[in-house]
């Protein structure tokens, strides 16, 4: 998307560097411009325009509402703007800001330290990626369903899986898909496991989910593996509450082959460290699932549900990189460390590494140059309905599709 076609906002209480600002736009093509002096004039602005902005771009030590209350009233608002921040402070503080406004949920393109040139401003703005069409469809809740109305759905039978793909990043094949959670509520649309996850936890019900996941999942992968005649697989997230059953792995074989789908075809996701007091029931659990032919996967690894400890005692087969280190690596020197030493870990240990949140083409060259394996994040696709995924992949198989 060229500059010219992009709406932008600079926020900057400095006159003389908001003017600077302005002329730098200007000069690499934008004709959509607006200016605000701090926070809460460009919240005016934001709120007053018929239009949405693509980019804004703030300071963030500003008199009255600085860059991060804004970022926060910003993230508030749900709207999709990328951001591009610029200050004059400690680099490493900068890198804290950054993490904190992608918290918010808002795109963060990049961070400039003061001054800001033409060369700095031009090379973020390229990375803008315009909203993309919701293969999703999900909806973010802005209200928890009660437990009554979670348990009718359940009954109802409508919850079901949505799929998002894991691609191979040397080759750009389809290797598996990750299941996640949809209820696809009758009059209210489509929502997101915000709304029902943890309700369910909270009333030691998430085992309800679980086995609809499994089961829809198993059934779907069959299904998708002869249609495409793909070698993949499919990954389930598995509670860690789940573990305490010493039942649970049998039962969990039981139900995928009853699906005729082999074992070897399901990745169990954990998601959770193992903190009740039955760590033994858990960890014979997951070694009898590993026995059983499954695959398991460390979910999340680098944040505080995940642990080297976990690394030492289980059989996993799979480590799944968190997206926050993914997405900041490329701007963050420590992002980027724990990237590495992650990817070296895996394949030290021998298991695949999979990154996860991979968003743009600088999040995937930098995973495929370091070495990982599979990715799988919105740069590829979003999760989508099983109809829509098996037409999505097939596309792929057959041409129809780029590779990434």
């Amino acid at each position: 998307m060229h500059t010219a076609d992009l709406k932008f906002l600079a926020v900057e209480d400095h006159e003389v560097q908001r003017d600077v600002l302005l002329r730098i736009l200007a000069l690499l093509g934008a004709t959509n411009v607006l200016a605000a002096k701090d926070g809460r004039a460009a919240l005016k602005v934001v709120k007053g325009s018929d239009t949405p902005f693509d980019i804004i771009i703030s300071d963030l030590d500003m008199p009255g509402m600085d860059g991060m209350e804004l970022m926060r009233h910003l993230g508030e608002t749900g709207n999709p703007v990328s951001v591009i921040l610029t200050s004059a402070i400690d680099r490493s503080l900068l890198a804290s800001v950054e993490t904190m406004a992608r918290a918010y949920g808002l795109r963060i393109l990049g961070v400039i330290e003061k001054p800001v040139t033409p060369k700095k401003l031009d090379a973020l703005i390229r990375l803008h990626i315009p909203p993309q069409p919701d293969l999703d469809g999900a909806r973010t809740a802005d209200r928890v369903f009660t437990l009554d109305e979670i348990l009718e759905g359940l009954k109802k039978d409508e919850f079901e899986p949505f799929f998002q793909p894991k691609m191979e990043l040397a080759t750009g094949g389809i290797k598996g898909a990750e299941a996640l959670a949809r209820w696809r509520h009758p009059q209210e649309g489509i929502f997101g496991p915000s709304a029902f996850i943890k309700v369910l936890e909270d009333n030691g019900l998430i085992g309800t989910l679980t086995w609809i996941m499994l089961r829809k999942s198993s059934a779907f992968c069959r299904e998708w593996l002869d249609a495409s005649g793909l070698e993949a697989t499919v990954s389930v997230n598995l509670s860690v509450k789940s573990l305490a059953d010493v039942h649970l792995a049998e039962h969990v074989t039981e139900l995928v082959r009853g699906e005729n789908l082999d074992p070897r075809h399901m990745v169990l996701e954990v998601t959770e460290s193992a903190t009740t007091t039955e760590v033994g029931h858990e960890l014979e659990n997951l070694s009898r699932l590993r026995m059983k032919g499954f695959g398991l996967s460390i979910d999340h690894y680098g944040t505080g549900y995940s642990s080297m400890h976990q690394l030492s005692r289980i059989a996993f087969t799979e480590l799944k990189i968190d997206r926050s280190f993914v997405a900041n690596a490329a701007r963050q020197q420590s992002a980027r460390i724990i990237l590495e030493s992650s990817l070296e870990m895996a394949k030290k240990l021998n298991i695949n590494s999979v990154a996860g949140g991979v968003e743009t083409q600088e999040d995937w060259d930098l995973v495929h140059r370091l070495g990982c394996q599979m990715m799988q994040g919105y740069f590829v696709a979003k999760p989508m309905e099983a109809a829509i995924f098996q037409k999505w992949t097939w596309d792929r198989i057959c041409g129809d599709e780029p590779s990434g």
